[in-house]
């Protein structure tokens, strides 16, 4: 069975910093794509970031390019998002998403979010 679970949010002052973490079971992690996508209150889906399955690639929304890194722990089927210098407007539930393509069927699973509040 599938399980992405993610921890690590929480309540944090404007310029503050937090690092999220999304474990893994159920599925061959190394061979997955792996994103974080958020979702502020009222708003729709916003893609934040991606890292391929072997970790050597990394892209980033334009909105935290610079702030935000992402990585992963292909031992420990962990992936992480390292949030810093954060805005208000960072305020969001943060799903962690894994993806892989084979033989043209796409494979896609969800973490159920973590709450990321930025307030002073």
């Amino acid at each position: 069975q599938v399980h992405l679970v993610e921890s690590g949010g929480g309540l944090v002052q404007p310029g503050g910093s937090l690092r999220l973490s999304c474990a893994a079971s159920g599925f061959t992690f190394s061979t997955y794509y792996m994103s974080w996508v958020r979702q502020a209150p009222g708003k729709g889906m916003e893609w934040v970031s991606t890292i391929n399955d072997d970790g050597t690639s990394t892209h980033y929304a334009d909105s935290v390019k610079g702030r935000f890194t992402i990585s992963r722990d292909n031992a420990k089927t962990t992936v992480y998002l390292q949030m810093s210098s954060l805005k208000p407007e960072d305020t969001a539930v943060y799903y962690c998403n894994g993806e892989r393509r084979l033989f043209g069927k796409t494979y896609n699973y969800w973490g159920q979010g973590t709450q990321v509040t930025v307030s002073s």
